[in-house]
Parts: C-alpha cells; structure tokens; sequence
C-alpha cells in the first residue's frame, strides 16, 4: 500500500496567532491519526511561481489515513480556530510504489 502525503502551501498569512493556535490543535490531530511531520517551516528558496512561504509535508502509511485524518472531528476543531487567517493550498497525494 503506497504512503499518503499531505502538502501545504501557505500563500499568506493574516493572523499569525490564530495560525499558532491552529498549529497546535492541527498537530496533535494529526498526530492522533498516525501523521509524521517530514517538513514544516518557510521555504528555504521558491523557484518558477513558487512563493517563501511556509510549508508542510505530513507522511502517513496510506492515503485513506490521511484523509481521515483531515476529516476527524479533531481536525475539524483546528480548523475553526484557523478561520480565515491564512490563504492555503492543501493537496493529499500517493506515495511512488
């Protein structure tokens, strides 16, 4: 069974506190669902359309995991306190092989 990756792209943030406040209920949600952070933080360097913004890539051991995990009700807590304090792009995609 090929690994799920969970990817996103932050275009802006508005609110850096309501973030954070996400950040930790998202985490631990996350975490409660078998994820494993792989990277998170700005981008070190943006190439072609690619903006220094902050980014994170979250392993799980199949894709279903990883939509479940982003369905949970947990997850679902973490992303009222978000609200609309950022503009994301949040991709789930398969693992190679």
């Amino acid at each position: 069974m090929a690994k799920g990756y969970w990817i996103t792209l932050y275009r802006s943030v508005s609110d850096p506190t309501a973030l954070t406040a996400y950040a930790k209920l998202a985490g631990a949600a996350i975490a409660a669902n078998g994820g494993r952070f792989l990277a998170r933080g700005e981008a070190v360097k943006a190439y072609e359309q690619g903006i220094i913004q902050r980014t994170t890539v979250t392993e799980f051991d199949s894709v279903e995991q990883a939509i479940a995990a982003h369905d949970s009700p947990a997850y679902r807590e973490a992303l009222k306190v978000l609200g609309n304090a950022c503009e994301r792009d949040v991709r789930i995609v398969g693992g190679v092989g």
